[in-house]
C-alpha cells in the first residue's frame, strides 16, 4: 500500500492512532514523510475523499469529548495540573485534523473544495470555544483561519474576522507582541467588510478603541500604520478615536505623543473627501482650539502643544500650509486679541511657531499683503500689557528672526532687533520678560547673517550684568557664552572685563560658574606656558582680588589636576623671588631640566600687596585638588616638599596678618614634618592665646593640630583647663602636670572656645570624635562638675572671687549637654549618655527650681535677692536648648522623654516657670513629632500604650502653658504681652505638627485653644451695657489680648486654620456650646477668620454648625434686653455673610 493510500485509510476513527502516528512522523524532522508531499501527489478524488474522512473523523472526536469538557472535567475533578489521557488524545486528533487542512490550503489549486470547507467550519467552531489552557492548539487554527482569508475563499469574512479578534486580544495580552501586532496590520483589511453600525462587531470596536491605549501598539512600526489605517475606516468612527485619545492624553508620556501626533498627520495626509473634512474639523482644528484655550497649568496643555507643534514642524510637506492657513483662520487672530492673557499667550506662541500662514493658491501680491500683517500683529504682541504674552512674543519673534532672517527686508529686521534689545531689555515692569529676552537671543544667533546687525545692538545691553534678577543675569550671562561660541562678536566688547569681575567676586554661585566658564580661557590660558599662567594670575589679582579667588574656585571644573598643581608650583616661584634668599637650589633645578626660558618665574615687581593673595590663591588650588593628591601619593610627597622646603622663610618674610592665614591654611595640607619649625610652636601659641581671642586667631590653628591628628592635645589642654579653673579641694593637686613645660593660667573660657569651634565643623569634629571613648568620657565628667559652680552662684548673695564667671558656668554646663549627645550618637551602644542628661534633669527639678521665684515687692528692694531668679531661668532654658536638639536628632527615646516632660511639667508649676514657656514649647513639638499619625491607628483604644501616654502628657502641657499665658495677660498686662510674643515661634510650630493629628489626644489641643478664645471673647461680651458696643470683629487686632495672639498664630497656616475649624464644628455639633453669648464669641471668631481670606469650605462648615444652634435662640430672645437683642441680630447678619461667601 502506497503512502498516500496509507495516509486516506488511517483519517477515521478506527485508524485515528495510525493518523496521530503520520502526523508525528511529519513533525519530526528525522523522519521523510511529509503531509505537504503525500497531499501534493494525491489526485483531486483523494483529496477530496481525505478531507470527508476527515471531516467525519473530526464530527466523531468532538461528540464523543466536546471542548466544554476538555478543561471542565479536569476542574470537577481536581486535576488541573495533570490533564486526561481522553482531553490529551481529543487535542491531538483536533491538532492533526488542523495540521492537514492547513497543508490542504496550500496545495489547493482549483479543486472544488466544500469539504475541506466543512473542516474548516468545524475548527472554527473549536477555536471560537477553545480553553485558554490550550494555546498551541489555538494557534495552528488561528493560522488556519488567516491563510483561509489570504486564499480568499468562501466565508473568508466569518474567517478573517475571528482571526483579525483573536490577533487583536493577543496582542493586549502577550508580553512581547511584536509579531502579533504585525498579523493584525496584515488583517487590517478585515475590518472593511465589517459593519460599524452592527452591535455584533461592537467587542472589536471596543478593542480597536483599546489600541490607543497601549504603547506597545503606538511605538510599533505596523502598530502605527494600523492605527492611520483605523481614521479610514469609518467616517463616524473618527471622532470616537479622538475622544479615547484626549481621555488618554494625560498619561500618555512625551515619546509617546510624539507618536500620536505622527499618527494623526500620517491619518491627515492619506486622507481625502469627507475622511479629509472630518479628521481637519473634528481632530486637528480641535486640538488648535484646546492649544488656545486649555489653562497653562493644565496637565494635558503641554500634550496638546506638541501635537499642534509636530503640525507646524512639518509646513515643508505638501498641502500642510494651505491646511493651518484654514484652520487657524477662524480661531487664532480673535484669540491674539482676547481679553484674557493666558489665551494671548497661548495663542501667540501657536501664532509665531506656525509663521508664516499663508495659501499657496494665492497670488504673490494677496500672500505679501497677509505676511505683512501678521509681522505687524506680532511688533503689537511685543507691547502687549501682560508680560507673559511679551515673553511669549519675545521668544516668538526671535524665532522668525532666526527662521526668516534673509528673507525679511532689512527694515523689518532692525525695528524688531531694536525693540527687543532696547526696549525689552529693560522691561522694568518683569524680570521674566527681560530673562526671556537674552535666553531667546541665542537663538538668534545660531544664524549666522543676525551676527553684523548685533554686534552693533548687544553693547548697549552691558548693565543687564548687574540687574537684580539672579535669572536674568544667568540669561545675560548664558547669552555672552554664546555670543563666544558662535564668534558673533567680542564678548569684552559686549560686557567689559572690569565689569565682569566685579560681578564674579560678589555674585552667587551659579552666576560666578558661568562668569568663570566665559573667562576661563582669558585667564588660564592652557596651552600657554606656566608662567604665562602666572602673569595672567597676577593680573586677575591686581584687576580685583575678590574675583580672583572666585575664579581659582571654579578653576578645577575646566582643567586636569596636573595643571592646578603646575600653577601653584608657578605661584611658588613667583613667591620665591620675593624672598631676599633668591631661589633654592631645587628651582634652579627644575629650571635646567625644563630647559626653557618658560620656567623663569614671574616677576611682582615692587608690588608686595599681592602676595597674601597669591597664598590665597594657592590654598584655594590645593583644595580643590584634595582628593586628587590623595590618589596620587607620589604627586602628593613632591607638592608637599616643594612647599615645605620654603614655609619658614615665607612665614619670616610675609609677617602680614592678610598673608599669615593662609600660610597657616597651606601649613594644615602638609604633614607636620614638613612644616617643623611652624608646627612645634602651634601648641604653644594655642596656650598663650589670651582669653578674649577673636576664632579668627585660633580657628586656623586648631584645624592645623586637627588635620596633623594632634586632636587629642587639644582635648587634653581643654580638659585640663577646665579642670584646673574648677574650685579646688583641700586635697594636694595631682603631680602629673610636672609635664607641662611651659607654666600658663589656666583659661576656661578660651578652652571653651576651642572646644565650640571643634564641634561646629564637621572635619575637627570627626578627628576628635575618632579619639575613643576615653578621653571624651573624661573631658565630659569635667563640664558635669562645673554644675557645681553654678549652683554656687545660685545659692551665694555674693560673688566669689575665687569662683568662675557665671558666664563660664553656664557655657561649660551648656557643653556638657552638646558632648554628652554627640557621644550618645557617636560612641554608645546603650543610652549612658541619655542617662547623663536625666541625671542632670532631676539636678534642675531638685537644685535650680526653688530658685525659679518670682521676686515679690518686698523682694524688689534687695537686689541681692533678685539676682539668683534671673539665673536660674537662663540655667533651665540652657537644659531645655540641649534637650530639643536632642530629640531634633532622633536620639530621645521613650524614656527620656517622659523625664523631659515631666521636668516641664516641673517648671510650668513652679512659681516663675512661665520665664520658660518659650523654651518649653519646642520640647512638645519635637517629642509629638517624633511620632506619626498612622504609627498609633493600631493602639489608639489602648489608654496604657506609652505613644497614648506621652502625647496625652504633651497636650496637658500645652493646657498649662495657655492657662499661664492667660494668667500673666491678667495680672501683669505688658510682661504677658511680651511673654506671648517670645512664645509665638514655639507655637507655631506646635500647632504645625498637632495638626497631622485628627484624634486624641493630640486634637485637644485645638479644644483648648478654641476654649480659651470662646472663653475670653464671651467675658467681653457679658461685660457690655449699651446696645451701640457691641461691635463685630473684622481683624486680630480687634480681639481681646490672648486671642489676638492665638489667633494671629492660627491664621498663618491654611492646614492649622483647617484644623482649628474642624475643631469648631466638632464643639459646636456637639452642644458644648449652649448660650447665645457663647454662639455670638464663635461668630466673632469666623468673622475674624473670614475677613483674613482662609479656609473658605471650612468656614462655611463651622457656620453651618453655628446655625443650627442659633436658631434654637431665636423666640427666646426676642423679647429680651436690648444688648442680648442687638447681640443675636448682629450674630444672625455674620452668620449670613458667611454662608454667602
Amino acid at each position: 500500500m502506497s503512502k498516500r493510500e496509507a495516509f486516506l485509510e488511517a483519517a477515521c476513527k478506527e485508524n485515528v492512532e495510525d493518523f496521530l502516528r503520520f502526523i508525528q512522523l511529519h513533525k519530526d524532522k528525522a523522519e521523510p514523510f511529509d503531509v505537504e508531499e503525500v497531499l501534493q501527489e494525491m489526485p483531486r478524488e483523494q483529496r477530496e475523499a481525505l478531507w470527508r474522512r476527515l471531516a467525519s473523523l473530526l464530527q466523531d472526536v468532538l461528540l464523543e469529548f466536546p471542548t466544554e469538557r476538555w478543561e471542565g472535567r479536569r476542574e470537577e475533578e481536581g486535576m488541573q495540573e495533570e490533564p486526561t489521557a481522553d482531553s490529551k488524545h481529543a487535542v491531538a486528533v483536533v491538532d492533526g485534523v488542523t495540521l492537514v487542512s492547513t497543508v490542504s490550503l496550500q496545495v489547493l489549486q482549483d479543486d472544488p473544495y466544500s469539504p475541506l470547507l466543512e473542516v474548516t467550519r468545524r475548527l472554527h467552531d473549536v477555536l471560537v470555544s477553545l480553553p485558554v489552557s490550550e494555546a498551541p492548539l489555538q494557534n495552528h487554527i488561528h493560522a488556519l483561519c488567516e491563510a483561509w482569508w489570504k486564499k480568499g475563499l468562501q466565508e473568508k469574512e466569518r474567517f478573517g474576522r475571528t482571526a483579525f479578534f483573536v490577533s487583536l486580544q493577543k496582542s493586549f495580552i502577550l508580553k512581547k507582541p511584536g509579531a502579533e501586532i504585525q498579523r493584525v496590520w496584515r488583517l487590517h483589511d478585515v475590518l472593511l467588510s465589517l459593519d460599524y453600525t452592527s452591535e455584533e462587531n461592537k467587542q472589536i470596536i471596543d478593542l480597536l478603541l483599546q489600541c490607543f491605549h497601549r504603547p506597545a501598539h503606538i511605538r510599533n512600526d505596523d502598530g502605527k500604520r494600523f492605527l492611520v489605517f483605523l481614521f479610514s475606516w469609518n467616517v463616524n468612527f473618527i471622532w470616537v478615536i479622538h475622544g479615547t485619545i484626549k481621555n488618554q492624553l494625560e498619561f500618555y508620556s512625551k515619546p509617546i505623543t510624539a507618536h500620536i501626533a505622527e499618527i494623526y498627520f500620517r491619518a491627515w495626509k492619506k486622507a481625502s473627501g469627507e475622511f479629509l473634512e472630518k479628521i481637519e474639523s473634528l481632530c486637528i482644528q480641535d486640538f488648535m482650539q484646546n492649544a488656545i484655550f486649555l489653562h497653562r497649568a493644565s496637565p494635558v496643555h503641554s500634550k496638546v502643544r506638541q501635537i499642534v507643534s509636530y503640525f507646524h514642524m512639518r509646513k515643508d510637506c505638501r498641502n500642510v500650509d494651505k491646511m493651518l492657513y484654514n484652520l487657524y483662520r477662524p480661531i487664532l487672530w480673535k484669540a491674539l486679541s482676547a481679553p484674557n492673557f493666558e489665551v494671548r499667550a497661548n495663542s501667540t506662541l501657536l501664532f509665531t511657531e506656525a509663521f508664516p500662514f499663508y495659501d499657496p493658491s494665492e497670488s504673490n501680491e494677496k500672500i505679501d499683503e497677509n505676511i505683512q500683517k501678521q509681522l505687524d500683529t506680532a511688533m503689537n504682541l511685543l507691547d502687549d500689557p501682560h508680560p507673559t504674552v511679551r515673553s511669549n512674543a519675545t521668544l516668538g519673534v526671535c524665532k522668525i528672526l532666526a527662521k526668516c532672517w534673509e528673507l525679511l527686508p532689512p527694515t523689518i529686521i532692525t525695528d524688531f532687533a531694536k525693540k527687543l534689545v532696547a526696549e525689552l531689555a529693560a522691561d522694568s515692569s518683569s524680570p521674566d520678560v527681560r530673562c526671556s529676552v537674552f535666553k531667546c537671543l541665542t537663538i538668534v544667533l545660531d544664524n549666522a547673517l543676525s551676527h553684523p546687525l548685533l554686534e552693533k545692538l548687544l553693547p548697549t545691553l552691558k548693565y543687564s550684568l548687574h540687574d537684580n534678577s539672579e535669572k536674568v543675569r544667568i540669561a545675560f550671562l548664558d547669552m555672552l557664552m554664546k555670543v563666544k561660541a558662535v564668534r558673533a562678536a567680542k564678548f569684552w566688547d559686549v560686557c567689559n572685563m572690569d565689569h565682569l569681575l566685579a560681578r564674579l567676586a560678589i555674585d552667587s554661585h551659579s552666576v560666578s560658574k558661568r562668569i568663570v566658564d566665559l573667562l576661563f580661557k582669558s585667564f588660564f590660558p592652557v596651552n600657554e606656558s606656566e608662567k604665562e599662567w602666572c602673569n595672567r594670575c597676577i593680573t586677575l589679582i591686581q584687576m580685583n582680588p575678590m574675583a580672583a579667588r572666585k575664579f581659582y574656585q571654579f578653576a578645577y571644573r575646566h582643567t586636569a589636576p596636573t595643571n592646578i598643581i603646575k600653577l601653584m608650583l608657578a605661584i611658588r616661584r613667583v613667591l620665591n623671588s620675593c624672598i631676599q634668599v633668591d631661589c633654592d637650589m631645587t628651582d634652579i633645578n627644575d629650571s635646567n631640566k625644563e630647559n626653557s626660558a618658560q620656567a623663569a618665574p614671574a616677576l611682582l615687581g615692587k608690588d608686595m600687596t599681592i602676595v597674601p593673595s597669591l597664598l590665597e590663591v594657592v590654598v584655594i588650588l590645593w583644595r580643590s585638588v584634595s582628593k586628587a593628591l590623595k590618589q596620587n601619593e607620589e604627586a602628593q610627597k613632591y607638592t608637599c616638599a616643594k612647599f615645605g622646603s620654603v614655609m619658614s622663610k615665607y612665614f619670616q618674610a610675609f609677617e602680614d596678618e592678610r598673608a599669615t592665614v593662609p600660610l597657616i591654611q597651606l601649613a594644615s595640607f602638609m604633614p607636620p614634618t614638613a612644616v617643623p619649625m611652624f608646627s612645634c610652636g602651634v601648641m604653644s601659641r594655642l596656650r598663650r592665646m589670651d582669653s578674649g581671642a577673636a576664632p579668627a586667631q585660633y580657628s586656623q590653628l586648631l584645624d592645623c593640630l586637627c588635620s596633623w591628628g594632634q586632636a587629642a592635645d587639644i582635648l587634653e589642654l581643654i580638659t585640663d583647663w577646665l579642670t584646673e579653673s574648677l574650685p579646688k579641694k583641700d586635697k594636694a593637686t595631682s603631680g602629673r602636670k610636672v609635664c607641662i613645660m611651659e607654666t600658663v593660667e589656666a583659661k576656661p573660657d578660651l578652652a571653651l572656645a576651642y572646644l565650640e569651634h571643634i564641634f561646629s565643623h564637621t572635619s575637627t569634629r570627626e578627628k576628635v570624635l575618632a579619639l575613643g571613648a576615653k578621653p571624651l568620657k573624661q573631658l565630659h565628667t569635667v563640664l558635669g562638675n562645673w554644675k557645681l559652680v553654678l549652683y554656687s552662684h545660685l545659692s551665694s548673695t555674693t560673688e566669689d572671687p575665687k569662683h568662675a564667671s557665671v558666664e563660664t558656668a553656664l557655657n561649660a554646663f551648656k557643653h556638657h549637654g552638646r558632648l554628652g549627645a554627640h557621644l550618645q550618637h557617636n560612641l554608645s551602644d546603650g543610652r549612658d549618655y541619655l542617662l547623663s542628661l536625666e541625671h542632670v534633669a532631676a539636678w534642675v527639678a531638685d537644685r535650680v527650681l526653688p530658685f525659679l521665684a518670682k521676686r515679690s515687692d518686698d523682694d524688689s528692694e534687695d537686689s541681692e535677692k533678685s539676682q539668683p531668679q534671673p539665673l536660674a531661668a537662663e540655667i533651665t532654658e540652657s537644659f531645655l536648648t540641649v534637650c530639643r536638639d536632642v530629640l531634633l536628632v532622633g536620639l530621645g527615646d521613650e524614656t527620656f522623654k517622659g523625664q523631659i516632660l515631666h521636668l516641664c511639667s516641673l517648671i510650668l508649676l513652679s512659681e516663675a516657670g512661665y520665664l520658660c514657656i518659650p523654651a518649653v514649647l519646642p520640647i512638645l513639638k519635637e517629642v509629638a513629632n517624633s511620632y506619626a499619625p498612622e504609627d498609633s491607628k493600631e493602639t489608639e483604644e489602648n489608654q496604657e500604650d506609652p505613644t497614648t501616654v506621652v502625647l496625652g502628657v504633651v497636650s496637658n502641657i500645652f493646657q498649662k502653658i495657655i492657662e499661664l499665658l492667660a494668667r500673666r495677660l491678667r495680672k501683669d498686662p505688658e510682661e504677658g504681652k511680651q511673654l506671648c510674643q517670645s512664645a509665638v515661634p514655639g507655637l507655631s510650630d506646635f500647632l504645625q505638627v498637632a495638626q497631622l493629628w485628627d484624634r486624641a489626644p493630640l486634637s485637644g489641643v485645638f479644644s483648648t485653644l478654641f476654649a480659651v478664645i470662646v472663653v475670653e471673647k464671651r467675658h467681653l461680651l457679658q461685660k457690655i451695657e449699651h446696645p451701640e458696643a457691641v461691635i463685630i470683629p473684622e481683624s486680630v487686632d480687634d480681639m481681646p489680648p490672648l486671642s489676638r495672639i492665638l489667633l494671629s498664630v492660627l491664621l498663618k497656616s491654611q492646614p492649622v486654620t483647617r484644623a482649628f475649624l474642624a475643631e469648631v464644628c466638632t464643639s459646636v455639633d456637639s452642644e458644648a456650646i449652649g448660650n447665645l453669648v457663647e454662639l455670638a464669641a464663635v461668630l466673632h471668631v469666623l468673622a475674624v477668620i473670614k475677613h483674613a481670606g482662609q479656609s473658605k469650605a471650612g468656614l462655611k462648615s463651622a457656620a453651618v454648625s453655628v446655625q443650627q444652634q442659633l436658631y434654637k435662640h431665636a423666640v427666646t430672645f426676642a423679647d429680651s434686653t436690648d444688648v442680648q437683642r442687638v447681640i443675636y441680630e448682629s450674630s444672625v447678619t455674620t452668620l449670613n455673610e458667611i454662608l454667602h461667601l
